[in-house]
């Protein structure tokens, strides 16, 4: 776990000393929410998580775009007004825009006003893959991704770069459960369609869910024909395969 920062374990104290105190007592409980504001926007954003459990007023001051668009406003000046795109993937709230902005800059190292939605693509891909119950398949995503970049002005040869360094990005950082096993399944199993380029899946991002099947979750397996079944789509796409994958 990282360190908590000095101002977030003074308040924790503070919170655990008054906690059979009246409210009268305690002196952040006084203090009016434009001023939490400015106080939590100059605390750590990787604490927030914490100081919001302090108590019910900053849970949901924590969940209010107030509080967002300062810190939006704060950590990315430049691009706090940026217009809006069209496309399928819209901007939404200020909390979103902060999240997009920050995977843009920290995982792809990008900041400009259209790097912004990288870090929006990564999110809308992410959020398909891990929390809808049966996300769609991989060549619809992948084309909703591309259509999007087009219609935003980027070359199909841009486009293709910048979905596929998506996909690989997300694939890396999926929370590693038994969803993300059967989803990885499912993405190496799937029929390959005949698309055009840019629409056509790209060899990279095959070749990670493969890997990622075969060495971070090969346990998962629970039968040996599964394992065999997986394996063969993989001789059949790649040749050689790697001899990491093999040894079920």
């Amino acid at each position: 776990m990282l360190p908590l920062s000095p101002f977030t374990t003074k308040v924790m104290a503070d919170k655990n000393r008054s906690v059979c105190l009246p409210n009268s007592d305690d002196p952040f409980g006084k203090l009016p929410d434009h001023l939490l504001v400015e106080i939590f926007n100059r605390v750590p954003i990787i604490d927030w998580g914490v100081v919001s459990c302090v108590s019910r007023q900053w849970a949901h001051l924590f969940q209010e775009e107030c509080l967002w668009h300062a810190a939006l406003i704060r950590s990315f000046p430049l691009l706090s007004q940026a217009k809006r795109w069209p496309g399928p993937i819209p901007q939404g709230s200020s909390k979103r825009r902060y999240a997009a902005l920050y995977v843009s800059k920290h995982l792809f190292s990008l900041d400009g006003e259209m790097d912004e939605l990288v870090g929006h693509t990564y999110l809308y891909l992410k959020d398909q893959l891990e929390i809808t119950k049966m996300p769609c398949s991989s060549g619809i995503l992948h084309g909703t991704i591309i259509d999007q970049f087009i219609a935003c002005g980027m070359s199909k040869e841009k486009a293709h770069d910048l979905a596929s360094k998506i996909w690989l990005a997300v694939i890396e950082n999926l929370e590693e459960s038994e969803k993300t096993f059967l989803l990885l399944k499912r993405l190496a199993l799937e029929g390959d369609a005949f698309l055009p380029f840019p629409y056509s899946r790209s060899y990279e991002v095959l070749w990670k869910v493969f890997e990622k099947l075969f060495t971070d979750f090969r346990d998962c397996f629970s039968r040996m024909e599964e394992y065999y079944d997986v394996l063969g789509c993989a001789k059949q796409k790649f040749q050689p395969i790697p001899p990491t994958w093999l040894g079920y």
